[in-house]
């Protein structure tokens, strides 16, 4: 690994305080649990520390899903407090999330690098698109379908969301949307799925990661003493803190904007952070 000046190592952690501010005011906002300006972000950070491209992706990932965990509890619990979350919904998609988790977590270990950045890209700017330019009539329906299309559909989200190390909001505000929910009750209710999704996939990413270290030489990262897996311990460390802090104003503003500016700020927002990746795919 590269020694870095200190000036630039102390810029990094000024960076990563303040990506932590963002992706805290973000979960609480749209309910995405932060890791969609997490991953980009941490991505730059790996480059820049020589960490070899083909463990870049997961490592990325999994220490997105490991930053979530407070961050979604805390802006879970802020939703709660407003009545907004659905939680009949929640109940119905917690096994299906779980099994999708799994999945992921299996998946990760194997996976090439390529497959996490094209999932991200192809799911961002689908969810982008039909937040910014779909209408109240593109609907597949007033309510979830019964029986076995709902689990279905909590296992997709569990599964890609653990592909993407996000909170799951991207697929659930979709999904729910489709259905009729209000943005204001989808963005509460995935904020509920973050939770699901950032601890056992935090446990899947340390799983697939772990023996993927012995690859690498140890200059790398991946065998730094402060990560575990695919788990940056470092980069958690420092965006933690900040993303705690600020998930409850990003909360509160979600209930102060209307449904419409709601829907397209989360849409420019993923079209941005999947172009981010479509780049990615051709310039290493």
């Amino acid at each position: 690994m590269p020694q870095l000046p200190l000036a630039e190592i102390i810029e990094l952690a000024i960076a990563l305080i303040a990506v932590g501010a963002l992706a805290g005011f973000l979960a609480g906002l749209f309910g995405v649990g932060g890791g969609a300006i997490l991953v980009p972000v941490l991505y730059e950070l790996f480059r820049i520390m020589d960490v070899p491209l083909e463990a870049r992706m997961p490592l990325c990932v999994g220490t997105s899903l490991a930053i979530i965990i407070p961050t979604a509890i805390r802006s879970y619990l802020a939703h709660k407090r407003h009545g907004s979350v659905d939680m009949d919904i929640l109940r119905k998609w917690a096994i299906p999330v779980l099994i999708g988790v799994t999945a992921g977590s299996m998946i990760a270990r194997y996976a090439p690098e390529q497959v996490f950045k094209y999932v991200f890209v192809v799911v961002a700017w689908s969810a982008a698109i039909r937040l910014i330019f779909g209408k109240d009539s593109w609907k597949m329906g007033d309510e979830f379908p019964t029986g076995p299309f709902m689990k279905i559909y909590g296992v997709i989200i569990g599964l890609l969301s653990t592909l993407m190390g996000i909170g799951g909001g991207l697929f659930s505000n979709l999904l729910m949307t489709l259905y009729g929910k209000s943005i204001h009750k989808s963005v509460a209710t995935s904020s509920g799925l973050a939770v699901l999704i950032s601890i056992p996939g935090t446990i899947g990413y340390i799983y697939a990661g772990w023996p993927a270290a012995a690859k690498f030489p140890a200059s790398t990262v991946l065998q730094f003493p402060l990560a575990i897996g695919y788990i940056s311990l470092i980069g958690a460390i420092m965006v933690m803190p900040t993303s705690l802090l600020t998930a409850p104003f990003g909360a509160k503003a979600a209930h102060m904007m209307s449904k419409r500016t709601l829907e397209v700020a989360f849409g420019v927002y993923l079209f941005i952070m999947g172009s981010r990746f479509a780049i990615a795919l051709f310039y290493k």
